[in-house]
């Protein structure tokens, strides 16, 4: 059995880390910096690291902030946000990420995937959906969820895999910053179509949401972020409850 990820994400905005609900109502976190070095020292699997206004402030992701990120951590780094061609990729990639994430720039362009896949290997690529129920089923949203597409999300997710991405983060605005748990009828659609690791983010508000998640849905890894900012619980203490839980996970 492979082991289940747990996996901190940054969220930054002009340099700093932030948090919200429901994709808005931010707050000022941390630095990045720190705050990615004490995740790497503390036992995550991953870390992610998202600019979020990028694409909707139509410039290019701060590779400055990524340099000195990619500079402190020793995991596996995911980065995404104004992704919109194979020199964004290129530019990421050569900053220090290990895996690129695209969202709002593959809904404008879709063959932005296979490029990808086709000229950096599937592994790299990170197809990032952010998701919300509404009147017409489960959709995707773009600009850092500030815009509803006509996207069904279970459709989009498959055509990702069959683009080549390696890889797919669902993240749930119904549930993002609420701390309420996982949108698993979300995320059980999702992976009962497809056939690639998929990461389930939007709404970890204890462990015992991580523990239901993993024994809802086979999903490959949970991410969090406002739990492990502030303090909520450590990814130590999150691994060994889910280990004693019977969730395989590297401690």
């Amino acid at each position: 059995m492979l082991a289940k990820r747990i996996i901190p994400c940054l969220d930054v905005k002009h340099g700093r880390v932030v948090k919200g609900k429901n994709f808005s109502a931010l707050r000022d976190v941390d630095d990045p910096v720190e705050l990615a070095s004490f995740y790497s020292d503390g036992g995550a699997d991953e870390l992610v690291f998202y600019d979020i206004v990028a694409s909707a402030e139509g410039r290019s992701l701060f590779c400055d902030v990524l340099r000195r990120v990619a500079e402190n951590v020793f995991i596996p780094l995911t980065v995404g946000g104004g992704i919109n061609s194979l020199n964004d990729f290129d530019r990421v990639l050569k900053c220090g990420a290990d895996k690129v994430s695209v969202n709002s720039g593959a809904i404008r362009n879709p063959s932005l995937i296979s490029q990808a896949a086709q000229r950096y290997g599937n592994q790299c690529v990170v197809l990032s959906m952010d998701v919300k129920l509404c009147d017409d089923g489960y959709r995707v949203y773009s600009l850092g969820g500030r815009e509803k597409t006509d996207i069904d999300a279970v459709t989009w997710a498959q055509f990702g895999e069959d683009s080549g991405a390696g890889e797919i983060v669902v993240n749930s605005i119904d549930t993002d910053g609420m701390k309420g748990g996982f949108d698993v009828p979300l995320l059980d659609k999702i992976v009962s179509a497809v056939n690639i690791p998929v990461i389930a983010s939007g709404g970890a508000g204890s462990v015992e949401h991580f523990i239901d998640l993993f024994r809802s849905v086979n999903v490959d890894a949970g991410l969090g972020a406002s739990v492990f900012h502030f303090g909520d619980f450590t990814i130590k203490n999150l691994k060994e409850k889910l280990k004693q839980s019977g969730v395989e996970v590297r401690l």
